[in-house]
């Protein structure tokens, strides 16, 4: 997940405000008029957790951006968490799409990724070729997203990456990782070490105050996945999902009109989206010309 170096170029910009912000930008392995990828994270994430799905578009001639959010990741931190709304973010993405000349590109969106796919389709319809959304809908469960606020919002720092596994399979024991490997390679995408010797999470917990506070309340997301309805469309759901429920799910494949739905029986939040039947879904969107 972490991925090999070679396979990326880390690219850095400056946001708006002055703030560093960070992306990887893995170039295709063959050149032609396919349209590029861009891969966004989930609240707390960063761009370690496409690494996977980016070598793996990119091998089939897509160029792949993913960022790492302000606060996220290498991205610089902000000293005002006023700064971190999503607003901020969105302005941040639309800024990344004119540095690294993306024209026209496919958005795949983890969680808060998704709900971003969906705010470049109203406001920068005429770069989108098509989406897809990973366990995020216009509905979220308030209990739920409240609970992610509350362990994003606080350090947790482990002393080993054994302890900051166990954490994590103790938080989300749904994920479709088998193997202890996969489990390693998130917990690096998790954790960096710290000048203290213990490993901390790769964010800044103030990232969750917008959040927390009402910042991202205003949002009519409906009509903001109505936004979606002339592009291409996957919708992928873990099946035990406490964020994107099944009734939310239906609803939107019964209101985008060529909507492609797909569910991974007994995974929770949120799809690697390396899970074969996931790949085999995203290489099917993309296959067409769009």
């Amino acid at each position: 997940m972490t991925g090999d170096p070679a396979a990326y170029r880390g690219c850095v910009f400056s946001a708006s405000d002055g703030v560093r912000l960070y992306f990887r930008d893995y170039a295709p392995a063959r050149t032609g008029d396919r349209p590029a990828v861009l891969c966004l994270p989930g609240l707390a994430r960063n761009s370690k957790d496409f690494d996977g799905l980016a070598r793996h578009l990119a091998a089939r001639g897509h160029r792949v951006a993913v960022p790492d959010y302000r606060g996220r990741g290498r991205s610089g931190r902000c000293s005002d968490w006023h700064d971190y709304a999503p607003a901020r973010i969105v302005e941040d993405i639309r800024h990344l799409l004119d540095v690294a000349g993306l024209h026209r590109i496919v958005v795949i969106g983890t969680s808060l990724g998704g709900a971003i796919a969906m705010a470049l389709g109203a406001m920068a319809p005429s770069r989108l070729a098509g989406a897809v959304l990973n366990d995020i809908g216009p509905d979220v469960t308030e209990g739920e997203s409240d609970a992610i606020l509350r362990y994003v919002g606080q350090d947790h720092p482990v002393p080993d990456w054994a302890s900051a596994i166990a954490w994590l399979q103790g938080l989300m024991p749904d994920l479709s990782f088998t193997t202890p490997q996969q489990w390693r390679e998130f917990a690096e995408a998790t954790f960096v070490p710290g000048t203290d010797g213990m490993l901390h999470l790769d964010w800044d917990p103030a990232i969750a105050l917008p959040f927390a506070r009402g910042a991202a309340d205003g949002y009519d997301l409906w009509a903001l996945f109505g936004s979606l309805k002339p592009f291409p469309l996957l919708v992928v759901r873990g099946g035990v999902s406490r964020i994107l429920t099944g009734p939310t799910f239906e609803c939107m494949t019964r209101e985008h009109p060529s909507c492609l739905s797909l569910t991974l029986a007994g995974v929770g939040h949120a799809p690697a989206l390396t899970e074969p039947p996931c790949l085999e879904a995203i290489d099917g969107l993309l296959s067409p010309p769009i």
